[in-house]
């Protein structure tokens, strides 16, 4: 079985596709990618969300060994609160 780290523990760099992303592009991105989704309604707006969503659930899938268990029900409540946001936006 795996050991975890301690929350408290400082984040190693890891060495995968966004290691070398700064985060404020990331932030950024997301910020916008979000605001376009609920600015623009109907399916494009929509499609935009469920893109960011889409992304989310890659990167849970990604850490999902190395969460703990609150963590990881944390998440996939952000996940499904952001999915029904984008079904939102289509029915407007």
């Amino acid at each position: 079985m795996r050991q975890r780290r301690s929350s408290r523990a400082p984040l190693l760099r890891g060495s995968g596709p966004l290691a070398k992303v700064p985060p404020a592009v990331v932030f950024l991105v997301v910020l916008v990618l979000f605001g376009l989704g609920i600015w623009l309604h109907g399916p494009l707006g929509a499609g935009l969300l469920g893109l960011l969503g889409l992304g989310v659930l890659g990167l849970l899938a990604g850490t999902w060994a190395a969460l703990r268990p609150a963590d990881r029900v944390l998440r996939v409540l952000v996940v499904l609160i952001l999915f029904a946001v984008a079904l939102s936006v289509l029915h407007r």
